[in-house]
């Protein structure tokens, strides 16, 4: 997405939008606003130009390791697809390796493609989890989300101490519906 975006109309649309809101988008300190929201856009847009496959096929090492891998804490921030606020908090991914692991960076590497793109947390949650078990094929993947959404704290029902958690099972980490 970020490679076909013509980033010159939206300056000009910030731009606009500052006139809209009966701003001055050329006074000193919102002259520069526009360009700068555009460098912000791209950086936190910029997860849409990751090959999220490739991150973690570059590192893949052949290991004898039965037991359950965790990275955890890994913080990320993202921006809400409804209202294009940011989103933000921890992932913690845990897997049992099948033969494979990956470079424990590449973990993070991979939130934070997926986490630099529009996004709804449910869905990240779901990418992170099932990208990995599509790449490294382990016997299980877990994957919690904990997040702060400012839709939530600042906007609605402004509950500014409010944390969802979603996860996402895959393989031996995954229970059937009965």
């Amino acid at each position: 997405m970020s490679e076909t975006v013509d980033w010159s109309a939206h300056e000009t649309s910030i731009a606009a939008l500052l006139k809209d809101l009966g701003e001055d988008p050329t006074r000193d300190g919102l002259l520069k606003t526009p360009e700068r929201h555009r460098k912000s856009m791209q950086y936190l847009t910029s997860g849409y130009t990751k090959d999220t496959t490739e991150i973690l096929t570059k590192a893949l090492f052949d290991v004898e390791y039965k037991d359950m891998i965790i990275v955890r804490d890994v913080e990320f921030y993202s921006l809400c697809e409804h209202h294009l606020l940011p989103f933000h908090g921890r992932v913690h991914v845990g897997y049992i390796p099948n033969k494979k692991v990956v470079g424990l960076s590449k973990i993070p590497r991979l939130v934070e493609a997926f986490a630099r793109r529009l996004q709804v947390q449910e869905r990240m949650t779901h990418q992170i989890a099932q990208t990995i078990q599509d790449v490294l094929k382990p016997e299980g993947v877990g994957v919690v989300v904990e997040a702060a959404h400012l839709c939530m704290m600042m906007r609605g029902v402004e509950k500014q101490a409010s944390y969802t958690t979603t996860s996402s099972m895959q393989g031996s980490f995954h229970q059937p519906q009965t």
